[in-house]
């Protein structure tokens, strides 16, 4: 017990670092989730164009971001991009220099990638009879995939994007890289100063009750969307 009593005096004295810690993390999990969806179903949309236009540089934007570690994603926008002038001039430098925000287009994008491969994934996998029916009613194309094979895809890609929030979840970690304090930076902080790794500790534990209510959340959307699929 022991242990156990030092990481819950831990906890509980360092109880508003934690908040604070936990905030941050929760604000980059939250915000490049909701922009890397909204960049996934065009980004998704574009990689199933036949015109070249559109179909080259978006599979070159997910090959780019997927095949490279969100750590270099990071540090190239954060201390990378402030070495052009041309971004140091623009109305963006207050922004870039700022770790948090160069931390959320990091994440946005990279989330992007991922979440737009798995929305791509889930159009393919629609049903040809639905596609078919939606068609033979009298919907054009457009109004087909908005009605009927967007709204089926999500259903399919739910437990697929809830593995990406959690991965998600898990990436924040690699913002204390750039100085900020997230959860993770809350326990270096701790490791630093005490010289022990109990911060680390309750850090983990508090990944762990999100990951739960992360799965949780999804499963029971996903109970509800697709309901009708029971036997």
């Amino acid at each position: 017990m022991g242990v156990l009593d030092g990481l819950a005096e831990t906890a509980s004295r360092q109880f508003p670092l934690f908040v604070s810690g936990l905030e941050v993390t929760l604000e980059l999990l939250l915000v490049s989730t909701v922009a890397g969806l909204a960049l996934a179903v065009p980004l998704a949309l574009a990689r199933l164009s036949r015109n070249p236009v559109l179909s080259v540089p978006s599979t070159a934007y997910a090959y780019f971001f997927r095949g490279t570690p969100l750590l270099v994603q990071i540090f190239i926008i954060y201390y990378g991009l402030p070495q052009f002038d041309a971004v140091r001039s623009s109305a963006l430098w207050p922004l870039l220099r700022d770790p948090l925000p160069c931390a959320l287009l990091a994440f946005s994008l990279n989330m992007a990638a991922y979440t737009g491969e798995v929305v791509r994934g889930a159009i393919l996998a629609v049903p040809a009879g639905e596609r078919e029916a939606a068609l033979a009613v009298g919907m054009g194309r457009a109004l087909a995939l908005r009605r009927v094979i967007l709204p089926r895809a999500l259903r399919i890609s739910l437990p697929a994007l809830s593995n990406e929030v959690v991965l998600q979840l898990k990436a924040t970690s690699l913002a204390s890289t750039v100085t900020l304090i997230d959860l993770t930076g809350v326990g270096r902080r701790l490791a630093a100063k005490t010289y022990t790794t109990d911060g680390f500790y309750v850090a983990g534990a508090v990944y762990i009750v999100l990951t739960f209510l992360i799965a949780r959340g999804f499963r029971l959307l996903e109970g509800r969307l697709n309901g009708f699929q029971r036997p």
